[in-house]
């Protein structure tokens, strides 16, 4: 593993272990639309990868019932000590929670009916090889199922990535191999996934709160740490930020 690799790994681990507030109406309204869009059923062995708070897991356990089970790993401690929480105080017997993380963790073939990753694909180092994992520990007829944004879509961090290139910082894109219809077939198909489905859909407003919007986004993983940045130049983004939004 590589220095920088390391430091970003680093900056995702601070970015959720200091969210206290990740569990927003979008995030829910994500976890839980992939969930029935996985159409799970009862008796099935689901992991879901960055599960983060259990958001989709807890959904998925609802779903397969006391015969089934959910797996839940993120990397995160903080994420999954709020996880834990919400499914003990729900009284879930059903569901696990491990520590482990998505870029590295190995599984037994043909060991899951379904895998889910909700909003969190995009953090992944190497997707297209996590793909190929998730694809050989699947039964017979299992499904993936993971959330990820458009390359166009109008959220705040397109809306931080244009602002800041103004002022010569550029901030990749994490959305850009899976943003398309297109781009995503042809890397589910290479794989040997069939029977691919995509859907389309708006989860309303995109921005609520602009100054939380412009935090969230210049700490995130994609941010702004270790840019060289005048007190100017990082006043002035921030005004076109809220200028744009």
């Amino acid at each position: 593993m590589t220095d920088s690799l390391t430091a970003y790994k680093q900056q995702i681990l601070n970015d959720f272990n200091n969210r206290p507030d990740y569990e927003t109406e979008f995030h829910k309204r994500a976890a839980t639309r992939l969930v029935e869009l996985a159409q799970l059923r009862s008796h099935q062995q689901v992991l879901d990868i960055a599960t983060g708070t259990g958001l989709a897991a807890i959904a998925a356990a609802q779903v397969v019932g006391p015969g089934g089970s959910v797996l839940g790993t993120d990397f995160a401690a903080g994420m999954l000590q709020q996880a834990r929480k919400k499914v003990a105080d729900l009284g879930l017997t059903n569901i696990e929670f491990a520590a482990a993380e998505a870029d590295e963790q190995e599984f037994p073939e043909s060991q899951f009916d379904a895998i889910l990753c909700s909003s969190a694909i995009v953090y992944l180092t190497d997707i297209p090889q996590a793909l190929r994992k998730w694809y050989n520990a699947l039964k017979p007829g299992g499904v993936v199922a993971f959330s990820c944004l458009a390359e166009t879509s109008p959220t705040t961090s397109i809306l931080f990535r244009e602002v800041v290139q103004r002022y010569g910082i550029t901030i990749p894109n994490p959305n850009e191999l899976l943003g398309t219809h297109e781009k995503c077939c042809q890397i589910l198909r290479s794989i040997g996934f069939e029977n691919i489905e995509i859907t389309n859909e708006q989860f309303g407003s995109y921005l609520q709160d602009a100054e939380a919007a412009w935090n969230g986004n210049a700490n995130s993983a994609f941010g702004l740490q270790g840019v060289p940045r005048s007190d100017q130049q990082w006043k002035q983004c921030k005004q076109d930020y809220f200028a744009g939004s």
